[in-house]
């Protein structure tokens, strides 16, 4: 679990996050949307240590990053993963290289150990293996996306993080996409943090949705409670379209 006690964040005066407190509970994905320039990236940046807050907490199932020493520092970095905008893959690796890679930097098992652990991450995001001495630019976006999940929960992280997961991606895929990060935060209990602005991703699987706006928390709940919201600031951004309005006036109906 991650708690977030009352964060404030700016930028040459100018408040980007303000006094923001919420709760990112495990085996659960926890959304964060918003307009642009809402500070969702901002939090996100934040929790993962990125950028440090002004004031307020952020607290790693009670550990507060700001006391964490250089040695604790470093054990959490073992227990996040992160999954990157646009994959972010190493050219220069294959796509076994790239899942290994993180066990390189903080793995102290034997390479077999390694190579193995890595075979069972691609096996688990459904890569195949005559794909995995192939370079990135050699696979399609929804694998790249694939191998980069893979590369994001080798070391079995606590917290793993999603940067715009379905960037690029067409709806078919997106949903793929979606459904493995919900299948591997319930499998393995992880807190997962999903900062996006994909309506379908939102209403599929965002189990706790935080709603940024003007660097304030205007809403929190699940994609069920958005349904029964009448808040007018949620409601304008997440029904902006004719079809979500549609989807949720009919949603409506079948309740009454």
């Amino acid at each position: 679990m991650i708690e977030v006690k009352d964060i404030v964040k700016s930028f040459d005066g100018n408040v980007v996050l303000n006094h923001v407190s919420t709760t990112m509970e495990d085996g659960k994905v926890n959304m964060i949307i918003g307009q642009s320039g809402s500070g969702k990236t901002v939090l996100l940046k934040t929790l993962i240590g990125l950028h440090t807050p002004d004031s307020g907490q952020i607290l790693y199932d009670g550990r507060d990053m700001a006391e964490m020493r250089n040695k604790d520092i470093r054990m959490l970095h073992r227990e996040v993963g992160v999954l990157f905008q646009g994959s972010a893959l190493f050219d220069s690796m294959s796509v076994m290289e790239n899942v290994l890679f993180p066990m390189e930097m903080f793995s102290h098992v034997s390479e077999a150990e390694k190579r193995e652990r890595a075979a069972f991450c691609l096996q688990r995001v459904e890569m195949p293996e005559h794909v995995w001495n192939l370079m990135p630019n050699e696979i399609s976006g929804g694998q790249q996306k694939r191998v980069a999940i893979a590369r994001a929960i080798v070391l079995g992280p606590k917290y793993l993080f999603c940067d715009e997961p379905n960037s690029g991606l067409d709806p078919k895929t997106s949903l793929v996409i979606d459904a493995l990060i919900q299948d591997i935060t319930r499998e393995y209990n992880i807190c997962t943090v999903v900062n996006s602005h994909d309506m379908n991703s939102i209403m599929e699987i965002g189990d706790n949705i935080l709603f940024l706006m003007g660097g304030k928390k205007e809403w929190q709940g699940s994609r069920h409670e958005i349904m029964e919201s009448d808040n007018e600031a949620l409601n304008d951004f997440v029904f902006a379209s004719e079809l979500f309005k549609k989807v949720r006036t009919a949603a409506q109906k079948e309740e009454k």
